[in-house]
């Protein structure tokens, strides 16, 4: 297991110039929408380290025995767990037995303003994935489909080290391509592509914060 998240992720030069010039000219992909530098990472940084002491990180396992390289915790009315049995969203935490600490209405306004940049307007998240890469984790290519409503959009936010973010298509043998993320990134999707298949690259930090964090902030049950 990686060790908790006792302090802000810090920014460095180095570290924003990282992928510079890589992608400024570059149009995203249709249905995929970034904001730069769009949100305050230090307050929301102090904020995450807060609900990981009420709910540590965690790898989880998944079905076939393997643990993720991601380590992960929940806030919000529900959080996204997996397991032998698969993957659900719980309204309580497995590790603790007890429910998973409030979505902050601070990131719930964030996310709303980030969904609404996007043109998804009306979204009001009850969930957020917390997901901690340390060097060499990695997502692998996935849909996330185990929401109720998939008309909502899903809101990501970036934090520490930067990363390359691996956009699909419909179908998983689609061409993937690399959106590189930075701290304070922004990045939303919805509609057609709500299903798209995603991931992230392996994480090689090349100066700066060792490790990144990622919010994933959905409406995942009815109502």
């Amino acid at each position: 297991m990686i060790g908790p998240v006792d302090r802000p992720l810090e920014a460095s030069p180095r570290q924003a110039l990282l992928f510079a010039g890589e992608d400024a000219e570059l149009p995203l992909p249709e249905g995929l929408w970034r904001g730069r530098s769009f949100f305050d990472s230090t307050t929301v940084a102090a904020q995450a380290a807060a609900i990981a002491h009420a709910a540590p990180f965690r790898q989880m396992r998944v079905p076939g025995g393997g643990l993720m390289s991601v380590a992960m915790t929940n806030c919000g009315v529900a959080g996204w767990v997996a397991d032998e049995h698969g993957y659900r969203y719980s309204h309580t935490d497995p590790l603790t037995g007890q429910r998973w600490p409030a979505l902050p209405e601070a990131w719930r306004h964030l996310a709303h303003r980030a969904a609404t940049a996007a043109g998804f307007v009306g979204f009001e998240p009850d969930v957020c994935l917390i997901n901690r890469y340390a060097s060499g984790a990695r997502m692998g290519l996935h849909r996330d489909s185990d929401e109720a409503d998939l008309r909502q959009p899903i809101v990501s936010f970036s934090l520490g080290a930067s990363a390359e973010f691996l956009w699909g298509g419909l179908h998983r043998r689609d061409p993937v391509r690399r959106v590189p993320l930075h701290e304070g990134d922004a990045l939303v999707w919805g509609g057609p592509v709500r299903l798209a298949y995603h991931g992230v690259a392996p994480l090689r930090p090349r100066g700066g914060p060792p490790e990144r964090l990622n919010l994933t902030f959905r409406r995942a049950l009815a109502g």
